[in-house]
């Protein structure tokens, strides 16, 4: 006779946190969001660990290397994705590991016989005022001169002028080589009054611009999350057909962490994949497994030899497995049984392997309620979909901007290896996920740090400073339909503050 679980399965919605004694030391200044992401002993530490508990999904609409330097500004990890060729998500990766804080590669670039007009419309294009003259026109050509909007009055010059002629050429500019650090270059960019400073290497050839504005942006994100060569984390997604080429290349080119991109990881796919990472580079190479949904699968990949595990089936807003195939599990349900077994492995076995909750969060107080059920970090798909950062396109429909997002099961991603079963492959024979759009949010930063406030608030209000506290000493109930419906506004007419009506 099949198994049958004696619990529903149940979602995030169906619960709520019932606050704790909030002492003195309860507030939101000391609320610590670190987070272990890879397995360590007891009485160790995380070789990995997050500042705050959000990494991106493994999807071509979430997850690039400018959405990955963005997010780990923050403190966060994304995970670059994986249905592109090897050599693409290498590069990807390699250009978050080269990207250096406060250094910045120009994207605004002429030669010394183009116009004014020239570099009129490629500020316009940019948003960019300083504007790098080389000989050859590109970032990486010889410098010649710098252009900044004091060299020139559109309403004195004619547009047809030389760039040569108004530019500041080379032996008139203050520049720094390229071994200075970026405290150096802000000292120089202090010292001579300078908005921006090049950086040029010994050949005369543009390395880098530190611009004085970026300086204040430095200082605002003191959460970045570094490796021990001062560079941004980052992960990557592999599959368990090419692991064999696409590993070492991502390896190769700095990835920190790696995880198998699968709907469904409980397979002698995921098996053979942890195995041969084993063998060839023993633990100096982590990467987690998944996804499952229940104590055996996290048992399965745990001995397998994951670094963490990730949990949830059909969960994601974009995802329609349980539709297509009716297989998956409430992610509240999968998260508090998975849990419990990475408490039970830990106890047996004295290794801390870490659980990553993959879907299901619709709101903010989500993420607060799937870090108290026990998951130590959260991967987000829609979440992050909406921001600039994002490598998906922004559209004006009917007068609301939107962000496109699509699932890595849709026939726009094609993304047949997250979904392999064995066989021939290389083909999708249905769609496990959806083309859609999600409305447009704006920077990653300003929401990020919102939607973490009001975890930390929520944490005070239990009575915690800390994620394992929450784990250890949250009290959670379960509701009903109805008082679902009192938690939101209710028996009230609510007032318009654009239009000052009522609605």
């Amino acid at each position: 006779m099949a198994h049958y679980f004696n619990e529903p399965s149940r979602t995030f919605s169906e619960y709520l946190l019932v606050p704790g004694y909030t002492s003195e030391e309860c507030v939101p200044d000391n609320v610590s969001l670190k987070t272990p992401i890879v397995k360590f002993k007891k009485g160790e530490q995380s070789e990995i660990v997050a500042n705050i508990p959000l990494v991106s999904a493994i999807m071509q609409a979430v997850s690039d290397d400018n959405l990955a330097v963005a997010l780990a500004k923050e403190g966060g990890i994304s995970f670059i994705y994986g249905s592109q060729s090897i050599e693409d998500e290498a590069a990807m990766v390699k250009r978050v590991k080269d990207y250096k804080a406060g250094f910045v590669t120009s994207d605004s670039n002429v030669r010394p016989d183009q116009t004014l007009k020239d570099v009129l419309e490629l500020k316009k294009k940019t948003g960019h005022a300083t504007v790098a003259v080389t000989e050859d026109g590109t970032s990486a050509g010889k410098v010649v001169g710098i252009v900044t909007s004091r060299d020139y009055r559109v309403s004195r010059l004619s547009q047809d002028t030389p760039v040569s002629e108004f530019m500041t050429p080379f032996e008139k500019l203050v520049y720094a080589d390229e071994n200075v650090t970026l405290s150096e270059a802000n000292d120089m960019l202090w010292d001579n009054k300078l908005n921006a400073l090049p950086v040029i290497d010994k050949n005369q050839r543009l390395k880098y611009f530190v611009f004085r504005k970026d300086y204040d942006s430095h200082k605002s994100h003191p959460n970045e999350l570094l490796d021990a060569n001062k560079r941004y984390v980052v992960g990557a997604g592999v599959n368990s057909r090419d692991y064999e080429e696409r590993i070492p290349a991502l390896v190769d080119a700095g990835a920190d962490v790696l995880c198998i991109d699968s709907s469904e990881g409980y397979s002698v796919w995921q098996a053979r994949t942890l195995a041969w990472v084993r063998e060839k580079y023993g633990d100096t190479v982590k990467i987690g497994a998944g996804n499952v949904v229940d104590r055996e699968g996290f048992r399965f990949l745990a001995e397998a030899g994951a670094d963490f595990v990730k949990i949830g089936i059909g969960g994601g807003s974009i995802c329609i497995t349980r539709e297509q195939k009716g297989i998956g599990r409430g992610q509240a349900s999968a998260v508090i049984d998975v849990a419990r077994a990475r408490d039970e492995y830990f106890e047996e076995t004295g290794v801390y392997i870490p659980i990553c909750s993959d879907g299901g969060i619709v709101y903010d107080y989500h993420m607060t309620l799937a870090l108290a059920m026990g998951a130590d970090f959260l991967m987000l798909g829609r979440y992050f979909a909406r921001f600039d950062e994002s490598p998906s396109n922004r559209l004006n429909i009917n007068g609301n901007y939107v962000k496109e997002y699509w699932g890595e099961g849709s026939n726009r991603a094609r993304n047949w290896q997250r979904y392999d079963l064995g066989g021939e492959g290389g083909k999708m024979k249905f769609e496990e996920g959806v083309d859609s759009y999600v409305p447009y949010a704006g920077g990653l930063s300003e929401n990020v740090n919102l939607s973490l406030s009001k975890v930390k608030a929520t944490m005070c209000n239990c009575g915690v400073t800390t994620i394992p506290q929450l784990q250890r000493e949250a009290k959670l109930t379960v509701v009903s339909a109805t008082s679902i419906v009192e938690g939101g506004a209710h028996d009230v007419t609510l007032r318009d503050s654009s239009q000052n009506v009522i609605r």
